[in-house]
């Protein structure tokens, strides 16, 4: 991946992600599949990056509304990342 805000901001959530350790069940399948998707993301060429799955965009959307209250750190950079592609027109 050659964006370097976007990369930025994938390294961080997955770097928060692997730190947040007293969620539900359902928060750590949500955890489980971001944290497989934002690897994936990182490993692509630049011409893949532009190729965001549909189902990354939903698990952040999913994830949003679930950490909102319990991990409000979680939440920002999720939204960051919400903003972030939504200017890229993903």
């Amino acid at each position: 991946m050659d964006d370097p805000k976007l990369r930025e901001q994938l390294e961080k959530l997955q770097a928060e992600i692997r730190q947040s350790h007293s969620v539900d069940e359902e928060g750590k399948v949500l955890l489980q599949d971001l944290d497989a998707d934002i690897h994936a993301l990182l490993d692509r060429s630049s011409e893949e990056s532009s190729q965001v799955q549909p189902s990354f965009v939903q698990r952040l959307q999913e994830s949003l509304s679930h950490f909102e209250v319990s991990h409000p750190s979680l939440t920002m950079l999720i939204s960051d990342l919400l903003d972030t592609l939504s200017n890229a027109g993903i």
